[in-house]
């Protein structure tokens, strides 16, 4: 199997199945999904992370490889359920240990001339990503393993690490926090009986349930290959940061922010009113927007402190709702403040005593916006996520081979910015995938143009 562009080919060498080093318990081997599993999408997500050569604590790149297999089998035994398969009904996961696919590969070009071409296309990092999971829905979601690992070395000794994982099992935090412990137990040789960092009992505390008696239907999605989404990356350094949030406070009038800004919230605001203003050139007028915020709920949810470090998905969407109307001057000020209050509410909203009240709070919210036919189910609003990844530990993914020196998210499922903490300095940078009829006129705000490089 040889995927080209233009003269660089990516060669799949070799799979198998990594299985936990010892065997999953029987009383283990039935997971339960949980309702905020069961609300996920079914779509696998990839992240790409990219090692320059030089910086192994190992001999060479087979013993490197070695390793990760070894400490990739060390960590499935703790993280027991990403090694199973999804039951027939989708209800919860047969952990038998079917294992984790395991795919080994080559490039024919050097870590450097990628990366120099990869800063300018974006898409290219998705070469390096199982091309067998870029076709997974709900016909062979039950058959495709729960993770599909791809280890792809360079000429020079770079080396890509590829990791695609179902929605379903496992959202951000999960995914992450995996990847990084994992990191550490093939780095510094971790034993297996000292390997604990995630809890598995979010199905206890949100049992599934019939979404269908509380939840709207879900909005049909976008033909996903035939939206045309193309990836782009910016950077905003911390001069350009600092002067973003004078801008915002120094006014004195009325419409200034009375309180200080964070990096997410003013970034997030500056993407957006791009992202609105593009859509007025491309239609002719000012669409009705919304922005979907991810929040963690873990740390949220106050009175349930046992859920801080679980398996699984644990995740709402703070829907922030642009009307022209209310905004009419369209100062950022405004989308600052609408996105910092919009956040707090669904934060308030869901951090309730009682597991039925949470997901009561969630279904209110998603049916009033994401799932409602004025907002989520409308072909006049234009709808947008933006995830903030900064200060997750994904940078820190030392597998022995240093820091990675470039990372990628998505899969160009839907309208997308990731923000996410620099690998250089103390700026952030931002993915972002859009349709590629948005993207040129996004790229040519004077927002964009002011604060950010491409």
């Amino acid at each position: 199997m040889i995927f080209q562009k233009e003269t660089m080919e990516v060669e799949i060498l070799s799979t198998k199945l990594i299985k936990p080093s010892s065997p999953t318990p029987n009383y283990l081997q039935n997971y339960k999904l949980s309702f905020f599993d069961q609300i996920a999408d079914e779509a696998h997500l990839p992240l790409v992370l990219f090692y320059p050569p030089g910086n192994s604590n190992t001999k060479n790149n087979i013993a490197a490889e070695e390793q990760l297999e070894q400490s990739l089998s060390r960590i499935l035994t703790h993280v027991y359920p990403i090694a199973g398969r999804f039951t027939e009904d989708n209800s919860s996961i047969h952990c038998l240990d079917q294992g984790v696919k395991f795919v080994k590969a080559k490039v024919n070009c050097k870590l450097n001339d990628f990366l120099e071409k990869a800063h300018k296309d974006v898409n290219l990092a998705l070469s390096c990503w199982p091309k067998d999971t870029w076709y997974v829905d709900e016909t062979n979601l039950l058959i495709v393993p729960i993770v599909i690992v791809q280890v792809t070395k360079f000429n020079c000794g770079g080396m890509a690490l590829s990791m695609s994982h179902a929605h379903t099992a496992m959202d951000g935090f999960t995914t992450f926090t995996f990847v990084h412990e994992w990191s550490k137990v093939c780095k510094l040789g971790i034993p297996t009986e000292k390997i604990n960092f995630l809890s598995f009992n979010l199905a206890k505390i949100f049992p599934p349930r019939d979404a269908s008696k509380i939840l709207l239907p879900r909005i049909p999605q976008e033909n996903r290959m035939d939206a045309k989404l193309v990836a782009k990356k910016l950077y905003i350094n911390q001069d350009s940061i600092s002067r973003l949030r004078e801008e915002l406070t120094k006014s004195t009038d009325s419409g200034a922010l009375c309180f200080k800004p964070s990096r997410v919230e003013m970034i997030i605001a500056l993407l957006w009113r791009a992202l609105i203003r593009a859509s007025e050139k491309q239609h002719g007028h000012l669409r009705r927007s919304i922005m979907g915020i991810p929040i963690n709920l873990r740390t949220k949810l106050i009175s349930l402190p046992q859920v801080e470090k679980s398996f699984g998905n644990l995740v709402i969407d703070a829907p922030v709702k642009f009307v022209p109307e209310e905004i009419p001057n369209m100062e950022l000020h405004n989308f600052v403040r609408l996105i910092r209050d919009t956040v707090t509410k669904t934060i308030t909203a869901c951090d309730k005593n009682s597991p039925d009240d949470v997901v009561s709070a969630l279904a209110n919210i998603y049916n009033e916006s994401f799932l409602a036919q004025e907002w989520g189910g409308n072909d006049e609003v234009d709808m947008f996520t933006s995830s903030s990844l900064c200060r997750f530990p994904i940078q820190e993914a030392d597998f022995g081979w240093g820091k990675p020196c470039l990372m990628h998210f998505g899969s160009r499922h839907n309208q997308y910015c990731w923000l996410y903490d620099a690998e250089c300095g103390n700026g952030i940078c931002v993915q972002v995938d859009l349709k590629e009829n948005n993207i040129h006129l996004f790229e040519c705000d004077d927002d964009i143009k002011a604060f950010f490089k491409f």
